[in-house]
């Protein structure tokens, strides 16, 4: 006769194997509608809307940060989460880095909204949308030199920008993304294409960011193409 030990054996071996199974399946992704405030660029070029805000933008997926807010843990997370020619790099879509052993990608997208929902690009992706990094590159393309001009920017939460290299604004704390609550000095548009480049920290629930350019009177310029780092 066989022993209770020897019935028994085969039956805990598959039910070892079934939840195993069961744990691997709720350990895999499950696929997100894409973006609501979000599309992919149809076109090779687009305009600033009405009010010159600025819609076509490349996006890194999210870097895990502390998602503190201050000037100093904000640098500190753009020194230690860095990654190859951060302030200099022009990507394509598509192209992936690596930090600290994750591998990310550029996106492409157009935003509907006059803000970029940064929460609904991270959620579609199945990527964390608390204690994060993401950057953002576009190129603006000026029908002529603009000079006395302002980069006008809102964020949720902290952000620092540049215009073609140069540092330009920097707000910090968590706060709301408003429109123009940080205003740049003022700085030159190059006929042609100007490369702008943010990087927005989030610590915890909603995340966006807007962006327009301001002419010397302080009115929003709405003359501008902008168009993808590749294009």
């Amino acid at each position: 006769m066989k022993s209770s030990a020897s019935i028994y054996l085969p039956a805990l071996v598959i039910l070892a194997i079934n939840i195993h199974s069961e744990s691997d399946a709720q350990e895999a992704p499950v696929p997100r509608p894409p973006a609501a405030s979000l599309k992919h660029p149809s076109t090779l070029a687009t305009k600033v809307d009405a009010a010159g805000f600025i819609h076509r933008w490349l996006l890194l997926e999210p870097i895990k940060v502390s998602g503190r807010l201050t000037e100093s843990a904000v640098q500190e997370s753009l020194q230690s989460e860095s990654f190859p020619n951060q302030l200099s790099v022009m990507p394509h879509e598509g192209d992936t880095i690596t930090v600290k052993d994750a591998s990310l990608k550029w996106h492409a997208v157009d935003t509907i909204h006059y803000n970029v929902n940064l929460y609904h690009f991270a959620w579609a992706l199945n990527k964390p949308t608390s204690n994060i990094l993401v950057w953002a590159v576009t190129v603006v393309d000026a029908p002529k030199e603009m000079t006395g001009v302002r980069l006008a920017i809102g964020s949720n939460a902290a952000s620092e920008w540049w215009l073609n290299d140069e540092h330009v604004i920097s707000i910090y704390g968590d706060r709301q993304a408003v429109i123009d609550d940080g205003v740049s000095m003022r700085v030159t548009l190059h006929k042609g294409r100007n490369v702008i480049r943010a990087a927005i920290v989030n610590g915890g629930g909603a995340t966006d960011f807007c962006t327009r350019f301001l002419d010397a009177n302080d009115q929003p310029i709405t003359g501008l193409s902008v168009l993808l780092p590749s294009q």
